[in-house]
């Protein structure tokens, strides 16, 4: 398990770690996962090779005991501060994609909300943009 991770890992633990919330993670989750890497800017620079063993180092750190809190706080310390909203709406974007959020969803949004002390107001943006990208 890795002790600290790149501001790359950092996202992808974020998105991986919501999809995983309901404790399944299907398959067209990790291809979304995947497209996002692929086309956004954060990620530029990013091996996407690596996708899969990240995916597979954060699920084990995540069955860890006590292993939310120590990836809620790897998150927190591999980001520098401008791009905590970065990683919430990296959150959010995997919780909308179904178009259904789960109160397993929600929780975890709060924690991650509350782990990188965001505001509730930017974080109200970040959500209601999601919203408007994903209605049908």
């Amino acid at each position: 398990m890795p002790t600290s991770l790149s501001q790359h890992e950092a996202f992808i633990y974020v998105m991986v770690m919501m999809s995983a919330v309901d404790r399944h993670m299907a398959d067209d989750e990790f291809a979304g996962i995947g497209r996002l890497v692929q086309f956004l800017p954060a990620f530029d620079g990013f091996d996407e090779d690596r996708l899969i063993d990240i995916g597979r180092e954060c699920s084990a750190q995540l069955a860890a005991p006590e292993g939310l809190d120590v990836v809620l706080e790897m998150i927190r310390e591999a980001l520098p501060q401008r791009l905590y909203d970065t990683a919430y709406a990296l959150a959010v974007e995997i919780a909308a994609a179904d178009q259904r959020i789960r109160n397993e969803e929600i929780r975890l949004l709060q924690l991650l909300r509350d782990r990188l002390a965001l505001d509730k107001l930017t974080c109200a943006a970040i959500e209601r943009g999601a919203i408007a990208r994903f209605r049908k």
